[in-house]
């Protein structure tokens, strides 16, 4: 239980605006992910410990009592999708490029030691695909800075 007023470190749902609710809902299941049931106007996917929303660009300016214009372009947020083995980040990013999204930095070694790179979804949502040999996954595939101790991640 927290102190009344004080958020708990987590988040429960991320809301991306997008302009084609359907074509944005293709692209995340072009990359193998799963819709759940949910209200119409909204589409969501269950992830680990959170939800993604896909909602309306212009109904979530709406929501906020903005102009759908003042929601747009990159605001400087990415998201990342950590995965087990530096093998594994290439050949998501083609995938991403394959169902429509754009590659704006292909798979690389970083200086930190870990082995990145970064794609763009249709409507401009970045997203890092990464793998850090000092965050290792939990065996269901949960990320906590730290890691989930030695297991066993391949290479």
């Amino acid at each position: 239980m927290t102190e009344s007023g004080f958020m708990q470190q987590r988040i429960s749902l991320i809301t991306l605006a997008v302009n084609d609710l359907e074509a944005s809902a293709a692209f995340y299941e072009a990359l193998g992910w799963g819709r759940v049931d949910s209200p119409d106007g909204v589409i969501a996917f269950d992830l680990i410990g959170q939800t993604l929303g896909l909602y309306p660009r212009d109904k979530l300016a709406e929501d906020m009592g903005l102009s759908p214009d003042d929601i747009g372009g990159f605001s400087g947020v990415t998201f990342a999708h950590n995965v087990r083995a530096a093998s594994d980040v290439a050949p998501i990013l083609a995938r991403a490029e394959a169902a429509g999204g754009r590659i704006i930095k292909p798979a690389a070694d970083i200086f930190w030691g870990g082995h990145i790179g970064y794609f763009a979804d249709p409507d401009g949502h970045v997203w890092e695909v990464a793998h850090n040999p000092f965050s290792p996954l939990s065996e269901e595939g949960a990320f906590r800075w730290n890691g989930y101790g030695n297991t066993d991640q391949g290479s």
